[in-house]
């Protein structure tokens, strides 16, 4: 079924200038996703240290950028009128700086969505995709979570996530906003801030810096490649229904152990790079997601494996040092995460 047509029409990408915002909108203006051919795009992004304006296409007819804070009411109210829709990507997302300081993560995640929900009932926005993680759900032993279990956190980043779904969905119920929420698993790819395994992983082997790993590297991750998070959320902003919840999960799971051993043999690096450290408080042992219902519903279908996909995200760490060194040592990060010192 062909996507509805979008010609003329507006949409809002907050935290758009970050690695999943900016790859979304790279492939919308860039005429990935059918429909969107003629859609204009603001994106709003504070410009933290995740926040890059090398990510976007600066000078596309259709992008605009604005500079500002999620969490500021009467810029959200100056900006929204006009736009169609609005995709809400903008959070603080790195465990381990929660686990440090959870105050700014409750401010932008929780503040910062019931901010912006305001303002789209105010200014009348007619569809909210509300971007969350499949670390809302806690761990799992065995099996995979549906749309229809508990949250049940266990970070501070993840407490705050789950805490942004539950307003999204009660502005959805009390006020009738038209809010879809998606819950991704692990993402991937270029232009991934190396406060992240992969890329801090990457950046590391590449300089010849060891990788630190935590605890034993049992802990199991399912792996999505950007672009095909990126796809579903697409398919969710067209077709996705008022105050539903979808899974975008990568169906392929990972130790970090092996995803540790496949880097160093992509990297050409031996094991005596890797360094054990101390496993992180809390650490969740294994997330899964159940995305029957986005396949069922939407179409949706991941096409990147995790063995094309990261040997590709390898490659473009490798040809774009220019980048990543500006980020990794820009200044913007104090935590010790981009220095190698503590794994994302």
């Amino acid at each position: 079924m062909a996507a509805p047509s979008s010609a003329g029409k507006k949409l809002l990408v907050t935290g758009g200038a970050g690695f999943i915002g900016s790859h979304f909108v790279r492939n919308l203006l860039s005429g990935v996703y059918e429909g969107h051919e003629s859609t204009r795009v603001t994106v709003l992004d504070k410009l933290t240290y995740a926040g890059n304006l090398d990510n976007l296409p600066a000078h596309h007819p259709r992008l605009e950028f604005v500079r500002g804070d999620v969490c500021d009411g009467p810029l959200l109210r100056e900006l929204l009128p006009g736009h169609d829709a609005v995709v809400h990507f903008a959070a603080e997302s790195h465990v381990d700086r929660s686990v440090d300081s959870g105050a700014e993560f409750v401010r932008t995640n929780v503040g910062g969505t019931q901010t912006l929900l305001e303002a789209c009932l105010s200014t009348g926005v007619g569809k909210v995709v509300h971007i969350s993680t499949d670390e809302v759900y806690g761990s799992i032993a065995e099996g995979a979570w549906t749309e229809e279990r508990p949250l049940l956190p266990n970070s501070p980043y993840a407490a705050s996530k789950a805490a942004s779904d539950l307003i999204a969905r009660a502005y959805w119920r009390t006020h009738g906003l038209n809010v879809s929420i998606t819950r991704c698993s692990n993402n991937y790819g270029p232009y991934q801030h190396p406060e992240k395994l992969i890329p801090l992983f990457v950046t590391n082997l590449l300089e010849g810096l060891p990788v630190p790993l935590y605890g034993d590297g049992r802990n199991v991750r399912e792996w999505l490649h950007v672009d095909d998070h990126c796809g579903a959320i697409a398919l969710v902003l067209d077709k996705g229904g008022a105050g539903e919840v979808y899974n975008i999960g990568g169906g392929e799971e990972q130790t970090n152990l092996h995803v540790t051993e496949r880097l160093l043999d992509l990297c050409g690096a031996e094991t005596s790079r890797v360094r054990r450290v101390a496993d992180r408080k809390g650490h969740d042992l294994r997330y899964a997601l159940d995305s029957t219902k986005i396949r069922e519903e939407l179409g949706h279908r991941p096409r990147v494996s995790f063995e094309r996909g990261l040997a590709d995200t390898v490659d473009w760490y490798r040809s774009n040092l220019a980048w990543w060194k500006a980020v990794k040592y820009s200044g913007k990060d104090t935590g010790q995460q981009c220095r190698g010192e503590i794994a994302s």
